[in-house]
Formats: structure tokens, C-alpha cells, sequence
């Protein structure tokens, strides 16, 4: 795969959104949430509140950090479309494998620089973690990311199984429980990758566990 390096200017955006959100979490962990001011954030990463507003609507926002979001049309597209050409044919475990495995490296094309920190990320998780309202907010990020990922794996649930389209309700049962279990190896990636020495990419930490996840779901006789 071929690594698309961001240009300068992006580079730029994505080095001040991680001051606000490193000033951010900094300020809480010695203040608290309540006592941190939108001023007080802006001087430490040492840019205007104007800013800071152009990239956060709010401090706890800048607190949670981005959300995941699914990738660019052409990695969706190429996604839905290895179910109608590459399953069809093999055995109903296989197929399972398969779209476990095209599942993982689909969400990894969606790692960008701004997720894949383990800096931010473990300083973010001790922060919401002391606040119920951050973590409902993150959650709810999480919720949304979750939505957008059921609707894409209905595309390819029925592009693997046409007899799904006639039957809506279930291709969409069946793609929410699978968007679910995806969301679960999500947390294994992070949870592991956080707790590393930061040397593997998040990107390969995911593959890497929805590899084990389809190893669990095709069984033993596999290896």
C-alpha cells in the first residue's frame, strides 16, 4: 500500500489541532474541566481564541479529540465491490474471513495523523475517564462512526448475499452485528496500541486485530 504523505499545509492544521488538544488536556489534568478557560487553552498553544475556534466548537470538544470516520468513497467503494467478486464462490466460513479481513484494512485506511498519537490518546483516555460527561460525548462520536460503518457493511452483506436485498431488515440486523463486533476489535487495537512502547502504527495494530478476530471466527483447523 502506498503511503499518501499530507502537504505542508495540512501538515500545518494537523500540528496546531494537536497543540490545542495536548494544551487542552494538559490544563485539565493540573485544573479540572470546570476551572480551564478557551483563553487560558489559546495562550498555551499559543495561538488567538479566533483559532481555536476554527478548530473546536468547545474545550470539551477539543478534550475528546476526533472521531474516527470511514475513509475516503474510493476505499468504500473498493470494499462493497470485493464481496460481489471475490465471495461468491467460497465456503460460508471463508467468506466470513474474508470480510473480517477487508473490514479491518477498510478502517485502517481511515487512520490519519491525528488518531494514530499515542501521546494524545493515553493522556485523552485519563481524562475522560474522570468525567461521565466527556465520556458520554465521546461515546456519542463513537455512535455515529458506528452508524456510517453498519450502512457500508449492509452494502457489502448484500453484495456478498444478493437474496439479502429482499429481505431489509435483516441485512440491516445482521450489518449492525457486525459493525458491533468490528467496533469491539476497534477497542482491543486502541487498548493495545495504547498500552505499547508506540513503535507499531494504530493502522497495523487494527489489521492486526481483526486478523486475530477472523483467526477466533474460522477456527482452529485454519493454522
Amino acid at each position: 500500500m502506498t503511503l499518501e504523505l499530507p502537504g505542508l499545509r495540512e501538515r500545518k492544521r494537523l500540528a496546531t489541532r494537536r497543540t490545542i488538544q495536548l494544551a487542552v488536556l494538559s490544563l485539565i489534568a493540573h485544573r479540572s474541566l470546570e476551572n480551564v478557560t478557551v483563553e487560558e487553552i489559546s495562550n498555551l498553544a499559543n495561538i488567538s481564541p479566533r483559532t481555536f475556534f476554527n478548530y473546536f466548537s468547545s474545550k470539551e470538544a477539543a478534550a475528546i479529540g476526533d472521531a474516527p470516520e470511514l475513509p475516503e468513497q474510493r476505499h468504500i467503494d473498493a470494499f462493497v465491490a470485493a464481496g460481489s467478486h471475490a465471495t461468491r464462490s467460497l465456503a460460508p466460513d471463508a467468506a466470513g474471513r474474508n470480510l473480517i479481513d477487508d473490514l479491518g484494512r477498510l478502517i485502517a485506511e481511515s487512520i490519519d495523523a491525528s488518531i494514530d498519537d499515542v501521546e494524545l490518546a493515553v493522556q485523552r483516555r485519563n481524562i475522560v475517564r474522570q468525567y461521565p460527561h466527556l465520556f458520554a460525548m465521546r461515546m456519542a462520536t463513537m455512535r455515529a462512526f458506528e452508524e456510517s460503518l453498519a450502512a457500508v457493511i449492509e452494502q457489502r452483506l448484500v453484495a456478498d448475499n444478493p437474496r439479502l436485498a429482499a429481505d431489509p431488515d435483516a441485512a440491516g440486523s445482521r450489518a449492525r452485528l457486525v459493525s458491533l463486533v468490528a467496533i469491539g476489535a476497534m477497542r482491543h487495537a486502541w487498548a493495545v496500541w495504547a498500552d505499547g512502547d508506540g513503535k507499531t502504527a494504530l493502522a497495523d495494530r487494527l489489521r492486526g486485530s481483526f486478523s486475530e478476530l477472523g483467526d477466533v471466527f474460522a477456527g482452529p483447523t485454519t493454522r
